[in-house]
């Protein structure tokens, strides 16, 4: 029998010809497909402005389009700053944006993410529709740093870029947590003259001061370790005698270092060594710390301290909580003082909240409270903050929680009392405020690197009033004798009690709020 098939593209020559002339070049094209296939460079890009580096599943990159860098709770208040964003017209406005290590696998570090973009949109919101159309309007852009922020170069470098039109930045804030890497995107940044405000940086050693301005063009919201330990010595009155620090030795982490220095000097005159423990790496890696702190309250047990000064990160101080609880001295109370790192437990389902009702009492220096600023007895006369500017803060929520502006996420009573979209907020608004300060009478937008230089004019009746208390900075852009909101962890469920203010200079700010010459 014939083969049909090959009666009809092998009979005659014509059919020869055409039939291998088709099979050529479909051997060609499959050919030069396969290696482009092979050649062609992978495309990870995740969103514009947005890719996955060599080496790393991770998207990083600066976004103001509402990409929520794959992390679901940023969804929300993302598709809220791009809505914001696409109102404003070409040319009309400065770009901010928040440096976040927006792709943090810890659970209390995503809550912060959450956290700090609620605040800055607040901010940005109130700059552009609450402010007597004040120019240039604000644009807001997420920029990640990665896990950790081990991608910080790729992003700075990005953002180095972004100076000039269409985006137009002019200052970046976010920067939250006191690490090298941190550090050295910061440097980065104000050496290529781009504002930076710190959120929640409380490294001594990231900050200018007295001896030099390393970072020129930084300004921060919230006070140094140092700040936070005079203030928690002059709130607690603690006898050095009986105190002892309990302390990470793993160095290049510039929050622990500067805690533990700060702390030293609080313990002068104590009868005890530290006692030593070292972290991963990864802070946020559980390690094998929780065993050594099994054994260090132990030691404890066998002094007669009565105050732990505790120099380390969240996820160890909730190990260290956990096993003094078990401690076998369960007749003895101990209280924990430690810096705002102890905000980030408020959340975490791994803390033994039973070992709050077993007379250990853990109180840390925050960086805002919901209650710091509750109401007065009538004609008392407070400075340093005011009821009036949390009730503005609040009724500014409550807008940008619901639409049109919102919804941005749970900002409830509960979900202020770490602080984190408190600060946040503050620091952006301290950043829009640079930036208008800077804008000349007949320009649209302020030069680069005029916005960094208003720093040393926010005091006095230049001061911002933020919800987390009074803004006054001096020379060197960092906060003077700002509120220090004390705080309990209490035993009930994600309880953060707010116990009183502290004051870096041991009492509240004149009303002026005009830095002293002899002030550190």
């Amino acid at each position: 029998m014939r083969n049909p098939l090959r009666y009809r593209l092998w009979y005659t020559t014509r059919q020869k010809v055409v039939t291998s002339v088709l099979a050529g070049a479909l051997v060609i094209t499959s050919g030069w497909y396969g290696i482009g296939r092979l050649t062609a460079p992978e495309d990870r890009s995740c969103a514009k402005g947005v890719e996955r580096p060599q080496g790393s599943d991770e998207c990083v990159g600066v976004s103001g389009d509402g990409y929520d860098f794959g992390r679901s709770k940023l969804t929300e208040v993302a598709a809220a700053i791009a809505r914001e964003n696409a109102s404003l017209k070409s040319g009309r406005y400065a770009t901010v944006a928040l440096l976040l290590p927006l792709t943090s696998t810890d659970g209390a570090m995503q809550t912060k993410m959450q956290r700090e973009l609620q605040g800055a949109f607040a901010a940005q919101y109130r700059a552009n529709h609450l402010s007597n159309d004040q120019v240039p309007k604000i644009r807001l852009v997420l920029a990640n740093t990665g896990k950790n922020n081990l991608l910080w170069r790729p992003t700075v470098d990005r953002l180095k870029t972004m100076t000039g039109a269409p985006d137009n930045l002019r200052a970046v804030s976010g920067v939250a947590t006191s690490s090298t890497q941190v550090k050295s995107a910061v440097k980065e940044l104000t050496a290529a003259h781009i504002a930076v405000v710190g959120t929640t940086i409380t490294a001594d050693d990231i900050a200018n001061g007295p001896t030099g301005d390393p970072f020129p063009g930084l300004a921060r919201v919230s006070p140094t370790n140092r700040d936070e330990a005079r203030a928690l010595a002059h709130f607690g009155q603690v006898k050095a005698a009986k105190a002892l620090l309990v302390q990470d030795t793993r160095t290049g982490d510039h929050y622990t270092d500067t805690l533990r220095a700060a702390f030293t000097e609080l313990v002068k005159g104590t009868r005890y060594q530290p006692e030593l423990f070292t972290s991963r790496g990864d802070p946020n890696d559980e390690g094998t710390t929780a065993n050594t702190f099994q054994q260090i309250t132990h030691l404890i047990c066998d002094t007669d301290a009565e105050t732990v000064f505790f120099a380390g990160r969240h996820v160890q101080l909730r190990q260290f909580i956990n096993a003094l609880g078990a401690r076998g001295c369960q007749s003895r109370a101990f209280t924990i003082l430690t810096g705002d790192e102890g905000s980030y437990l408020g959340n975490d389902k791994k803390l033994d909240r039973s070992a709050l009702r077993r007379k250990v009492t853990v109180r840390y220096a925050s960086l805002a409270h919901p209650d710091t600023w509750a109401p007065k007895k009538e004609g008392a006369k407070a400075t340093g903050g005011s009821a009036a500017d949390y009730r503005d803060f609040l009724e500014l929520l409550a807008t940008v929680s619901k639409a049109p502006a919102g919804p941005i996420g749970p900002t409830d009573h509960r979900s202020l009392t770490d602080g984190q979209v408190i600060v946040a907020h503050d620091a952006m608004a301290l950043a829009v405020h640079a930036v208008r300060q800077a804008t000349g009478q007949d320009s649209r937008l302020p030069q680069l690197a005029d916005v960094g230089e208003q720093w040393p004019r926010v005091k006095s009746s230049l001061k911002v009033s933020g919800a987390g208390g009074w803004i006054c900075l001096d020379n060197h852009g960092n906060p003077y004798n700002k509120a220090v909101p004390v705080v309990e962890l209490a035993p009930e469920d994600a309880g953060q009690r707010f116990v009183a203010i502290a004051w870096p200079e041991g009492g509240p700010p004149d009303p002026k709020c005009l830095p002293l010459a002899s002030a550190p």
